[in-house]
């Protein structure tokens, strides 16, 4: 059983990581993706020994911190999606939440990608909700059904793309997401092309991202 100072030594630690984590997002979002480590440090309040004790490396840094922002973004709206008894509105829901965060969290995704992070672990979890939603969809009549589970990462690239192309702090990306839902829509659907299957990402694993 854990004494009074190893629970303050952990409440401690827990508490530094959430501001470390926090500080990151914060610093890669004003600085950009090349901030460095010691400036994430002292916007937190940590030494820098803290900060690399628990993060060696700014891979395993923005990892974290997307991760951070996937648990308070992504993963409530899947829990709410899931419960949903309108399978379009969820689908929907969960894709928006997604680019919500992307756009806002534009800065540390490419930080995770600029430094190699391997990231298909903390995302792979919402494309497994986003195709079970989709399979919802399509047995209510709500979208095409041709649509296979291959096309749905490639979907979120082809969304996640819109960012480098625009100022992510803005909501733009919303005209293309109108622009995919009709595509999906079965009322005006024509046959597609077959499907191939993935190719992982040499940054990301699976998701090509």
């Amino acid at each position: 059983m854990a004494t009074d100072p190893e629970r303050l030594l952990r409440t401690d630690a827990a508490r530094n990581v959430e501001r470390i984590l926090r500080s990151a997002r914060e610093v890669f979002t004003e600085s950009g993706p090349d901030a460095q480590l010691d400036e994430i440090a002292q916007h937190a309040g940590v030494g820098s020994r803290t900060l690399y004790r628990r993060f060696p490396n700014k891979a395993v840094l923005a990892k974290a911190a997307l991760e951070q922002g996937i648990a308070e973004c992504i993963a409530p709206a899947i829990e709410q999606a899931l419960l949903d008894d309108d399978p379009l509105r969820a689908l929907t829901s969960v894709i928006d939440a997604a680019m919500g965060l992307a756009a806002r969290e534009h800065n540390t995704l490419a930080a995770a990608r600029n430094a190699g992070a391997v990231i298909s672990d903390a995302i792979g979890p919402f494309y497994t909700s986003l195709t079970l939603l989709a399979r919802r969809a399509q047995q209510a009549g709500r979208i095409r059904a041709d649509l296979v589970p291959e096309d749905l990462p490639r979907i979120m690239a082809m969304l996640f793309s819109l960012l480098w192309t625009m100022d992510p702090a803005g909501d733009g990306w919303r005209r293309y997401l109108s622009l995919i839902l009709d595509g999906l829509s079965p009322a005006a659907a024509t046959p597609l092309p077959e499907s191939v299957p993935l190719r992982p990402s040499p940054r990301s694993g699976n998701w090509p991202i």
